[in-house]
């Protein structure tokens, strides 16, 4: 009797047993946030980075869902100018010394077959919290080729208007309000 009530189980919940849910852990080294902007009404696109960053992916492939959960460092940012970063850790820009953080809480994640191609969620940069919807492409996963551990790949992407989070120094003619902020990822499976 306890055998046949097994089996029903199975045969009437047959997603429970297959549905997966993988964890991956950015690796901070490989994971570097950057943003590009206009300067001077588009006589130049000018980029800067962060360094610092921790986050997680979780996918279940079978279910078409995740999550994903980013935390970058608004204190390490960088250009290839002190001057700048100075500026732009500023109330002007990024404010870091009220906001250390920006973050990334997904609502969303859109695949198309078993490949991530978009994460809706929520940008939170000096203390306002607006929706977003990131671009993914390049996205895979596989086992790393020098190591073997498994991991994921890509990169996510999307233009906002800093203006909404409250960012307006030097709009229109110092600095564009257009932002193309860019999150090229790679992370390791969490094993049990």
């Amino acid at each position: 009797m306890t055998r046949t009530l097994t089996f029903l189980f199975a045969l009437a919940f047959p997603a429970v047993a297959l549905a997966v849910e993988d964890t991956y852990v950015l690796d901070p080294v490989h994971s570097q946030p950057m943003f590009e902007i206009q300067h001077m009404m588009g006589f130049s696109n000018q980029r800067g980075t962060f360094n610092k960053l921790a986050g997680k992916v979780t996918l279940d492939r079978a279910e078409k869902k995740g999550t994903v959960d980013i935390t970058i460092d608004t204190t390490s940012v960088r250009s290839l100018n002190e001057k700048l970063e100075t500026h732009l850790k500023s109330e002007d820009f990024f404010n870091v010394a009220k906001y250390p953080t920006m973050t990334f809480k997904s609502t969303n994640v859109v695949f198309d077959g078993d490949r991530v191609v978009g994460v809706d969620g929520d940008l939170t940069m000096i203390g306002v919290t607006k929706p977003v919807s990131l671009k993914v492409e390049n996205f895979r996963c596989g086992d790393h080729p020098f190591n073997k551990k498994p991991m994921c790949g890509a990169e996510a992407s999307v233009t906002i208007k800093r203006s909404e989070w409250g960012m307006k120094y030097g709009i229109p003619k110092a600095v564009s309000d257009d932002v193309r902020l860019i999150l090229p990822i790679e992370a390791y499976k969490e094993q049990p």
